[in-house]
């Protein structure tokens, strides 16, 4: 057992104690003066009786205290609703009314504030945004709404009635927030809203709202499986990977303007035809945990289509995938049946601190002629620093340098880095050319790799494949 909970189950014991001792000192003074008074006439049931009425009363008070102690209702900063609480009562909710609202409000710099002004005034942050949401909602003549803490800064609360009736409130409520501060703190908010026409189920509703919101930071609101609804999704996600419904496409990458390897790119596929994105099926698919079946799923595949080919293939691997001893066998079985050169293109968020397990993980694949490449150079520090510590042959800058303007005005960076690249012995790879400039710009930069509808177009590709 843990130490907190050790301290939690002696906290509630004396205070069990404490609340206890009183009534047991009542019920005992009240034996007591029965057992004088009458000792001469009572019979053994009143013994019994006695022992019976000390024993329930102890286990009560320690059963309310206990019980007590494990329903939690408010959080103890923000004094809104646990998210557990507030999860079922939301749920309640949508079962008693059939149209509701949900709305999201997150504080998008809580993480500078804590680390700028401190963690207690990052509290009192949250809390006044609470006072801030109730006052503007009372503004509307609405109160008593339930409104609870997720997680960080991100708030929820639920209204009855469809999206539409509180759509323009929403919109008033992130408009006043660009002038929002506590004391001098600027404070950051957004929000997103969605109604039970997206689904009755209290988790995909606060998922879908995490969802919008993050599709309004990028601007990226184009959703090509929207209309899905996410149990059928979710259905969809594992069915097509345990069937191998893949769409597998590919585009040329080119050196000197001469194809160099394909990469690959994955659709879903199901039953009825529908096709499902990456952007949609990848959320699921980590959600599920199917990471590792994806991933052998898509080298399986991939292979298989492309087996007679004479060109390398650029796959895009999740990390977690490769350090992974079950992906790492199946994969290498796999490897050992194909004659086909792969290429593993990797990229994720978080820094993986342990390099010297993950490049002994590369240099085993590297024996079965597995090369690797590092996507998003020179625009996450993760990808700096797997350039910097990892065994790796290509890497490839991010699409935020594939227009022409973009290039032009930060070609220091790149050529900084396309120099770091050269003296370690690695590549250097962009992809996403469109026109001819950009194309001539890339190679005078002295870039290895170029990749782009410029030179090969994926949608030919792609309809090739589908027929």
């Amino acid at each position: 057992m843990l130490l907190p909970q050790t301290k939690e189950r002696e906290y509630r014991f004396k205070l069990a104690l404490r609340i206890g001792l009183p009534i047991f000192a009542l019920i005992l003074a009240f034996i007591s003066h029965t057992f004088i008074k009458n000792y001469q006439n009572l019979q053994s049931s009143f013994y019994i009786e006695a022992i019976l009425i000390i024993l329930i009363s102890i286990y009560f008070i320690f059963y309310l205290i206990y019980n007590g102690f494990s329903v939690k209702i408010t959080d103890d900063v923000t004094k809104t609703f646990t998210r557990e609480y507030l999860y079922n009562y939301l749920t309640q909710e949508i079962k008693d009314k059939n149209e509701y609202t949900f709305i999201l409000i997150s504080i998008n710099n809580l993480n500078d504030i804590n680390n700028l002004y401190g963690i207690k005034n990052g509290d009192r942050v949250l809390r006044e945004v609470v006072l801030w949401i109730a006052e503007q909602l009372k503004g509307e003549d609405i109160e008593n709404f339930p409104l609870g803490h997720i997680k960080g800064g991100d708030f929820i609360f639920g209204l009855e009635g469809l999206k539409e009736k509180y759509t323009t409130l929403l919109e008033l409520m992130c408009l006043k927030a660009n002038e929002f501060k506590v004391d001098n703190i600027e404070v950051k908010i957004s929000g997103a809203i969605t109604d039970t026409r997206y689904s009755t189920q209290i988790d995909y509703l606060i998922e879908n709202l995490f969802e919008i919101e993050e599709k309004k930071r990028n601007s990226k609101l184009n959703d090509k499986s929207e209309n899905i609804s996410p149990n059928e999704l979710e259905s969809l996600v594992i069915s097509a990977i345990a069937k191998r419904d893949l769409i597998i496409m590919s585009q040329d990458v080119f050196k000197d303007e001469k194809s160099q390897f394909h990469e690959c790119f994955v659709k879903l596929k199901t039953q009825s035809g529908k096709v499902i994105y990456p952007k949609t099926y990848l959320k699921v698919i980590n959600k599920l945990g199917l990471g590792i079946e994806f991933d052998l799923a898509v080298l399986e595949t991939t292979l298989q289509t492309y087996k007679d080919s004479s060109k390398g293939l650029a796959i895009n691997i999740l990390p977690t995938s490769l350090r992974n001893e079950k992906f790492l066998s199946h994969a290498k079985e796999l490897l050992k049946e194909s004659s086909l050169k792969v290429m593993f293109v990797l990229f994720e968020m978080e820094y993986y601190s342990h390099t010297n397990r993950y490049n002994s993980i590369i240099q085993s694949l590297k024996k079965d002629g597995v090369s690797f490449a590092i996507d998003r150079v020179a625009s996450i520090h993760t990808s700096f620093l797997y350039l910097r510590e990892l065994d790796i042959d290509v890497v490839r800058f991010d699409t935020y340098y594939s227009r022409k303007e973009k290039l032009e005005t930060n070609r220091s960076i790149i050529e900084g880095f396309n120099l770091i690249a050269h003296e370690k012995g690695i590549k250097s790879w962009i992809k996403n050319i469109e026109d001819k400039e950009t194309f001539l710009l890339a190679k005078e930069i002295d870039i290895d790799y170029i990749q782009g509808k410029y030179l090969s177009n994926l949608e030919e590709i792609e309809k090739e494949i589908l027929k």
